[in-house]
């Protein structure tokens, strides 16, 4: 297949480079920085550049940019896809850009999912991307239900034959119920608790917990402004079954109460456990 990149920072960089290395698709790239264009070729994770006279070549097209602006690119370029072409966007969020491209696609030829690469690092740009990002990750695709089954295969088959360990169907609104919790809410913790002025003496205090709890405040915050505003409704409610939690912690302290703190630490630990065990 030929595949079309737009946008090659982390997200759109690791994807041609994990394409280039595990298959032989024709892989063409578009970004607005001609340095990362230079880049990108000089390390041969494009074939070539995505112009939009090359577009209609592209049997798959990703679309790896921030949400809003991945639905005005696609919108920009619908006519301009092959009518055999699926184009498949990156953000991080469904309901917000599938809502908006899902009609769009109705009425055009070529065929549209929503995906969501469940993989990231603490940098951006094409200078951090990786072939090797989404080894043990999963992706998930949110196919309206007018896409054919032989689609959502091809899909499958191609996400998996680049270096996905897993690629998972959601709706959007399931995807972005899981994704509140999963990721928008670790990255509020995480920025919640390195503010704290002991982090900045924390050099031969702290080891794994630290570094695990304060990898992800590292972040874009132009880009998470934008997801967390977009999935806002779906983020309040898991914060504050946070804050409830946490002040059962609390509370248990001030209480210098063991018999309330052992069960809520116990509880938590089971709850760990149990997300260890292997599947059936």
């Amino acid at each position: 297949m030929t595949i079309g990149i737009i946008g090659l920072g982390l997200i759109g960089g690791s994807l041609a480079l994990s394409i280039r290395r595990h298959t032989g698709h024709t892989v063409l790239g578009r970004d607005i920085d001609p340095a990362t264009m230079l880049r990108a070729k000089a390390v041969n994770a494009i074939h070539d550049e995505l112009t939009d006279e090359r577009l209609p070549e592209c049997d798959l097209v990703l679309v790896a940019l921030y949400p809003q602006l991945c639905v005005d690119v696609i919108a920009s370029l619908a006519d301009r896809f092959g009518d055999h072409a699926v184009v498949v966007d990156c953000a991080g969020v469904k309901r917000h850009v599938c809502r908006q491209l899902e009609p769009l696609a109705a009425r055009c030829k070529w065929q549209y999912v929503g995906g969501h690469p469940m993989a990231g690092r603490e940098f951006s740009g094409f200078s951090y991307a990786r072939a090797d990002l989404f080894e043990n990750a999963s992706m998930i695709l949110c196919p309206p239900a007018e896409v054919e089954i032989e689609t959502r295969e091809l899909l499958k088959r191609f996400f998996l034959e680049m270096g996905f360990k897993m690629v998972r169907f959601s709706t959007p609104e399931a995807h972005d119920q899981m994704i509140a919790y999963t990721s928008q809410l670790a990255h509020v913790v995480s920025g919640a608790y390195v503010k704290n002025p002991l982090a900045a003496e924390h050099k031969g205090f702290s080891a794994g917990s630290f570094l695990d709890m304060t990898r992800v405040a590292r972040l874009n915050e132009k880009m998470w402004t934008e997801l967390f505003l977009e999935n806002d409704d779906l983020l309040l409610p898991a914060l504050d079954d946070l804050i409830l939690r946490l002040n059962a912690y609390r509370d248990a302290l001030a209480g210098r109460d063991p018999a309330a703190l052992e069960p809520v630490l116990k509880e938590g630990r089971l709850c760990k456990e149990a997300l260890d065990e292997p599947a059936p």
